[in-house]
């Protein structure tokens, strides 16, 4: 099974990382194990080339609004920070910029905290 998430026949992706809640994973996984409908966050980690920072930056994101994802985190090793985007009137928006010395925290994820300098150590 190859993960990802099939929009439909011309859009279907493959994130980093998902987070979808187990009501919604239950109700739209095809035969195949794909998910047919967004999860409720997206997090993808930018490779270095610009074709694909340029896609994770624009081409995802959009397609992520279109489709109804509720949050989507870009997270970019180089310059050691993670843009935070969330649903706001209908489309995702970029809400704010993490660095070392902040904490990534979420609506969708109550009990989750996690210093943005613990992800870059490694």
């Amino acid at each position: 099974m190859t993960p990802g998430i099939t929009f439909s026949e011309t859009d279907a992706v493959i994130p980093d990382v998902i987070w979808i809640s187990h009501e919604k994973l239950n109700k739209f996984t095809d035969e195949s194990g794909h998910l047919t409908v967004a999860p409720e966050l997206i997090i993808e980690v930018l490779s270095t080339s610009e074709k694909d920072i340029k896609r994770d930056r624009q081409t995802k994101l959009k397609l992520y609004s279109i489709h109804g994802v509720c949050e989507y985190w870009i997270i970019d090793r180089q310059q050691q920070l993670i843009e935070v985007y969330r649903r706001e009137q209908g489309i995702l928006k970029q809400v704010m910029t993490l660095y070392n010395t902040d904490q990534l925290t979420s609506p969708l994820l109550p009990d989750f905290c996690c210093n943005i300098k613990e992800i870059f150590e490694n």
